[in-house]
């Protein structure tokens, strides 16, 4: 059984989709706007996130609407998606709805 947590600590999947114990605290940041600076967001079945890493210049932030984020930060997107930062590039890595994951 789950605790009630507050609404911004959300749970992050692991690759097997099974939810990890360990709540993280994610800011809800909103949908992308195309006018402003985001980072490319790589969803779970795009390149790995080191291929793409290659291809890009590594970063030790990513950028959400114009606001940098530091390497590991965690983030929920607009659609409901939480995304972590890795090395300038968003990565997904599940939901951000804890009755959703």
């Amino acid at each position: 059984m789950l605790l009630d947590w507050p609404q911004n600590v959300k749970y992050m999947e692991n690759r097997e989709n099974r939810p990890m114990s360990i709540p993280i605290k994610a800011k809800n940041v909103g949908s992308p706007d195309p006018e402003l600076k985001t980072s490319p967001i790589l969803e779970g079945t795009d390149y790995s996130a080191e291929d793409l890493a290659q291809e890009a210049a590594e970063l030790p932030v990513c950028y959400f609407n114009n606001i940098g984020y530091k390497h590991g930060t965690y983030v929920c997107s607009g659609s409901g998606e939480l995304l972590r930062c890795d090395k300038g590039i968003w990565v997904q890595v599940g939901s951000c709805d804890p009755d959703n994951p």
